[in-house]
């Protein structure tokens, strides 16, 4: 089992920054592959972003929309996943939950094992 603890969000004017965290606790952290997925209202659950870690070498993907404005970065020694998002639309306004998985990065909500809860992120224009 991994748990998994977002933080981070909030409210932010259009054209603003936000950077959050998911902190991982139970397995290896290096072991999986993280993701960051968001639901707006309404809406389905999307794929924003993944980080893998693979013999010292991190590997990152982005959906189009975010392509540019958002980073997703790991630090294994505190296993925690981040997602630092700039130059935000109010079409990010979302729930963002983090996810885990083991193995490659895949961008289905279907392939992730495990959640955390979610955060809000609302951006105003």
């Amino acid at each position: 089992q991994v748990q998994l603890v977002e933080s981070g969000g909030g409210l932010v004017q259009a054209g603003g920054s936000l950077r959050l965290s998911c902190a991982a606790s139970g397995r290896t952290f290096s072991n999986y592959a993280m993701g960051w997925f968001r639901q707006a209202p309404g809406k389905e659950r999307e794929f924003v972003s993944a980080i893998n870690w693979n013999g010292g070498t991190t590997y990152s993907y982005y959906a189009d929309s975010v392509k540019g404005r958002f980073t997703i970065s790991r630090d294994n020694a505190k296993s925690t996943v981040y997602l630092q998002m700039n130059s935000l639309k109010p079409e990010d306004t979302a729930v963002y939950y983090c996810a885990a998985r083991v193995g490659r990065v895949l961008t289905s909500t279907e392939s992730y094992d495990f959640w955390g809860q979610g955060t809000q992120v609302t951006v105003s224009s």
